[in-house]
């Protein structure tokens, strides 16, 4: 007999949990079947019945992996401009455990990324639509006067991402010298590089 449709779901929301735990503390090199089972405490039978392959399961936890980042970002702000670019670049930041985790499990997908034509089309996807959110605060913030008319928003946008991201690597392996305070502390250093020297202050 079937299990029930709520059965399913609940199993389903079951594997979803372990394959997130695997992830967080072991990276997508070692998410395998045999892992995700152990974690649930069920065979691995069970998970093939989810994932026949481990392509299939990777694909899987990418999908989690989404899901659970836009669940984390993209809130809705309050402010604009410079502000509600500020807001957007540190809810990227590993500066919570949560986020830490966060921040692993991306940082760990790359590698299979690298390797994986799919795959890596949908992390350029992925950052893409990153890129997108930023770009309206940049351009809210020219016609705030904030930063230079002659500021090139492609530019700015790319760069918020990349300093961004260049900080959540190093404070994943460095944590002691990139504590969340200092890493705010650049983010702030950096956003005073982009204001028009009229603006100069906090972005806050």
């Amino acid at each position: 007999m079937p299990p029930a449709p709520g059965d399913h779901d609940a199993r389903r929301r079951d594997v979803s949990e372990a394959v997130w735990r695997v992830l967080a503390a072991r990276g997508f090199g070692q998410l395998t079947l045999r892992a995700v089972a152990a974690e649930m405490g069920a065979s691995t039978g069970m998970l093939t019945h989810y994932f026949p392959a481990k392509r299939d399961l990777v694909r899987y936890a990418h999908a989690i992996a989404e899901e659970r980042t836009l669940a984390a970002l993209y809130r809705e702000l309050d402010v604009t401009g410079l502000a509600a670019l500020r807001e957007y670049l540190l809810d990227v930041l590993p500066l919570t455990p949560e986020s830490v985790a966060m921040n692993r499990v991306w940082v760990s997908f790359w590698d299979a990324a690298i390797g994986d034509e799919e795959l890596a089309a949908t992390e350029t996807a992925r950052y893409e639509r990153w890129r997108g959110k930023l770009r309206p605060h940049v351009l809210v913030a020219l016609e705030k006067g904030e930063i230079p008319a002659d500021t090139d928003v492609e530019d700015v946008v790319a760069s918020a991402a990349a300093i961004t991201h260049g900080l959540v690597v190093q404070a994943l392996f460095d944590p002691d010298r990139f504590p969340p305070a200092r890493q705010v502390r650049l983010i702030d250093d950096y956003l005073r590089t982009l204001r028009c020297p009229s603006t100069t202050g906090s972005t806050t």
